[in-house]
């Protein structure tokens, strides 16, 4: 249908939209569509393997490099992604240097092949408003967010009941069909202010409202209700909601590679087909956690007196070292051999998650670990940690009925984490474990939740399926708006 189309992908440097768009690239790529992505050098390498493959498969998607000015912005050399950031402080040097992107790009937009049909952008890169105004081609938004999470935010932005509350005091939000509360303490931070540093990111993000449609990952199963109103919060505007592009990476191959490549597969692989079906617990609080080393010392401490084995993922930030000394310290490791594996750096979570070893994950709820747990078809144990991650911990608890809740009771703030106390207890991240693994009745109802949700995602994406016809819709969209174009200037 779209054989003549080229759509060009520019993700925000972060792995919570760097990873979905690339799957975003592979799925339009799989309706014939022509696909660029534009990043930097540095970011292009975590997921070049799986690019590789997908071209070798006869995938028409191209890579395409700006190089990104992170010293001239006060940044680390070699500091693309934010996940590389040392300290809250360089964000607005960060999305400053993202901005210097702009020219470079408008240079290469007009030596592409085919002629770029449209973009689809990451939010906190405003320039491809004006870039996407100057070339006349339709600007598309990835927001990276859940529909339930942004008519929970929605909501509570026109009622303001959480300005009526103390930080711990629990209220409902309005007009919603489920009966949710929360406390002020937990909500993202544009709704609970901790500090005024990042006022210039709301400003960047209302100036982004100019757009031609969203793309939204999820599918409408998941969140039946909540995208029907999202998509009439937008009015008019076009809505599509594509995912859960994760389920793209069918091969254990594109499963393992997809990220990095930094796990010792040699070592996990026997690991995990040691262990019974449904044992083992898989922890992971994301990629830009920069929890302290007490919180971190509560997980471990509740992982290894919960009895079950796990797989604890510690991700690399300028305060790992602090928690790796601990682990060293204290022979964590040897008093958890054979039960109990830690992967250092980053961790093949998609192949990891689909092990049928794995019987639950421990998440911060973000949106693309949410998506990737409710893909696997596995119960989640909740540990939010900031932004909407207690929104998507009420719709896995509250709505989905397919996790428990480690009893995390308000936010963290990200880059000001050692100003919190102890969020996360070790006796509730034990209980959560040995609720959520329970062969009781509603252990198996959970699981049984759980495994039904994962069913209908994977066929979500697969021809005939919800986001297989709302992708068709997408392009049938861009490919009616370069007509409409073509009949102008001609």
């Amino acid at each position: 249908m779209g054989e003549e189309l080229h759509f060009l992908l520019i993700p925000l440097m972060s792995p919570g939209h760097l990873l979905p768009m690339v799957d975003m690239a592979h799925l339009l790529a799989t309706h014939g569509v022509t696909v660029s992505i534009i990043t930097t050098p540095l970011n292009a390498l975590r997921f070049t393997s799986v690019v590789d493959s997908a071209v070798a498969s006869g995938l028409r998607i191209q890579v395409h490099h700006l190089p990104f000015p992170a010293k001239e912005f006060g940044l680390p050399e070699n500091c693309e992604n934010m996940d590389q950031l040392p300290s809250r402080d360089l964000i607005m040097n960060f999305l400053m240097a993202a901005n210097e992107l702009q020219q470079r790009f408008e240079e290469l937009f007009n030596k592409l092949k085919p002629k770029p049909s449209c973009m689809v952008s990451g939010k906190n890169l405003p320039w491809t408003v004006k870039t996407a105004t100057k070339f006349n081609v339709p600007r598309i938004v990835f927001d990276g967010m859940g529909c339930f999470s942004f008519v929970c935010t929605h909501k509570l932005e026109l009622s303001k009941v959480h300005e009526m509350v103390s930080e711990f005091e629990s209220f409902k939000i309005p007009g919603l069909l489920h009966e949710i509360e929360l406390k002020k303490a937990q909500l993202p931070e544009n709704l609970n202010p901790v500090s005024n540093d990042l006022i210039n990111i709301r400003d960047i993000r209302k100036a982004e409202l100019v757009c031609d449609g969203i793309v939204v990952n999820t599918f409408e199963e998941l969140e039946n209700e909540y995208v029907k109103e999202f998509k009439s919060i937008k009015g008019n505007g076009e809505v599509w909601c594509i995912g859960p592009v994760s389920a793209i990476n069918k091969l254990s191959s594109d499963k393992a590679e997809r990220g990095q490549k930094q796990c010792r597969f040699e070592t996990l692989q026997p690991w995990l087909d040691s262990k019974e079906p449904g044992s083992v617990i898989y922890a992971c609080l994301g990629s830009i956690s920069g929890l302290t080393k007490w919180q971190l010392i509560e997980l471990g401490l509740g992982l290894e007196s919960s009895g079950k084995p796990f797989i604890w993922v510690i991700r690399e930030n300028p305060k790992s070292n602090e928690i790796e000394k601990w682990i060293l310290d204290e022979k964590f490791e040897d008093r958890v051999k054979d039960r109990g594996i830690i992967i250092h750096g980053w961790s093949p979570q998609l192949w990891v998650l689909s092990h049928p070893a794995i019987g639950a994950f421990l998440t911060h709820c973000g949106w693309n670990s949410t998506m990737e747990a409710v893909s696997a078809g596995v119960p989640v144990i909740t540990c939010p940690l900031f932004a909407e991650q207690f929104i998507n911990e009420k719709l896995v608890v509250d709505v989905l009925g397919i996790g428990v809740s480690a009893g995390v009771e308000s936010a963290v703030t990200w880059g000001l984490e050692d100003k919190f106390g102890l969020l996360m207890k070790r006796e509730r991240v034990k209980n959560a474990i040995n609720e959520v693994m329970e062969k009781s009745e509603a252990g198996e109802e959970r699981r049984r939740k759980a495994k039904q949700i994962g069913e209908t995602a994977n066929k979500a994406i697969e021809k005939g399926g919800s986001s297989y016809q709302e992708m068709e819709m997408l392009i049938q969209f861009v490919l009616q708006r370069t007509k409409e174009e073509a009949q102008t200037s001609s």
